[in-house]
């Protein structure tokens, strides 16, 4: 070939392909900086170049850096006049709504807090204080019917509608201001207490008294008796075994139980003494 053609530039033609460089001269060309003359301090670098407030140059890898506060994440908590404060409490299904009452009516297992532990709720306090209040106003009134139809078959009966004020007041008073003492009382000590916890507690302890209210429509003094202090005594075993096992640590644990006990009893004797005269 002639000598003259092999001094042209090619690189610029399509199709052309550049000349093969040895690793010889590719290496005494071309600096490649190795991992050992790095160091172990080298740190990987992201492309492209950071464009952040007022900073040049590549970002390192490091870890991230939180600025400003954590945020916290929202409860549904609202204010003590908001409705919508108060619906979190209410969020039971029905599964579990009929479990713990099936738990009130065994007294003796005292594991009640260990099933509201993770969902306290004032569904059953509410529910069960108002189906109380309208069972006692009218089979409180039915049994006066037939108590005064048996001495005077002739004598007029009126319907007593204090009846539903007066139980409205002793049940919602009851179911609320007593879990409140008890909590204020505990506090007082340095015993532990949740407020909501035993208004949940208090509020099932009454749900025995609606299915037994009904077998006091028996027109027998003794029997009724019988059945209003075996639902007392339930109901006052219901709250001061769950008691002893949620306070296990405090001294005055006898106390408290001893209390609680008497508190559901004189309950029950009220309901029969005026409800079921």
């Amino acid at each position: 070939m002639d000598e003259s053609f092999a001094n042209l530039q090619t690189s610029h033609l399509l199709g052309s392909v550049p000349a093969v460089i040895s690793d010889d001269k590719r290496s005494t060309n071309v600096p490649i900086a190795s991992v050992n003359e790095a160091g172990p301090s080298a740190n990987m670098q992201i492309f492209p170049p950071n464009l952040g407030n007022n900073t040049k140059g590549y970002q390192t890898l490091e870890s991230p850096t939180v600025e400003g506060p954590v945020q916290q994440p929202s409860n549904n908590w609202k204010g003590f006049f908001n409705v919508y404060s108060y619906t979190q409490y209410f969020d039971v299904d029905t599964d579990v709504v009929l479990n713990r009452l099936m738990s009130s009516l065994y007294p003796t297992s005292g594991d009640f807090f260990n099933k509201i532990d993770a969902n306290p709720d004032l569904y059953g306090l509410v529910w069960i204080c108002t189906t109380l209040v309208f069972v006692l106003a009218s089979l409180g009134n039915c049994a006066t019917y037939l108590v005064k139809k048996r001495t005077d078959s002739n004598a007029p009966w009126i319907f007593d509608v204090n009846y539903m004020n007066l139980a409205a007041s002793i049940i919602y008073g009851y179911a609320i201001i007593v879990p409140l003492g008890f909590y204020f009382s505990l506090r007082y000590m340095g015993s532990k207490a949740d407020l909501l916890r035993f208004w949940c507690l208090w509020g099932y302890s009454l749900f025995i008294f609606v299915p037994t209210s009904l077998p006091l429509l028996i027109p027998v003094e003794f029997l009724r008796w019988v059945i209003i202090l075996l639902a007392g005594s339930a109901s006052s075993c219901f709250v001061a075994l769950n008691l002893r096992s949620y306070l296990e640590t405090n001294n005055d644990i006898t106390v408290v139980m001893a209390a609680a006990f008497g508190l559901q009893m004189v309950l029950s004797i009220f309901i029969k003494v005026w409800f079921f005269p």
